[in-house]
């Protein structure tokens, strides 16, 4: 199996855009710090929790509650259930961008 750059696939998606694909509404927003409902644990509860806060400029996410902790990639690969080549792999064509592949010398 390939091996998939993520250095690269962290680079061309951003934050928001796997916000966006786990349908994360924030309940409130200080500049680029944004805080919610945890999109991994708290899918089928009230959207009116704050565990969930997330920093869309440096790409980094946390949750008080569960603990998840990390950047879009890891983030995708928490909520989707996935390892993290086979998330990164999901990620880029759900948002229609090519995978980029490691190169082998």
């Amino acid at each position: 199996m390939p091996g998939v750059d993520f250095d690269r696939v962290r680079a061309l998606v951003t934050m928001e855009g796997v916000l966006n694909l786990l349908g994360f509404e924030p309940s409130s927003r200080s500049g680029a710090q944004w805080y919610g409902s945890c999109p991994l644990h708290d899918a089928g509860v009230g959207r009116r929790h704050r565990s969930f806060s997330v920093n869309v400029a440096t790409g980094r996410y946390c949750c008080h509650r569960c603990r998840s902790h990390g950047n879009q990639l890891e983030l995708w690969a928490a909520a989707t259930k996935q390892p993290l080549h086979q998330a990164a792999i999901d990620l880029c064509r759900r948002l229609g961008c090519a995978v980029p592949w490691v190169r082998r010398w």
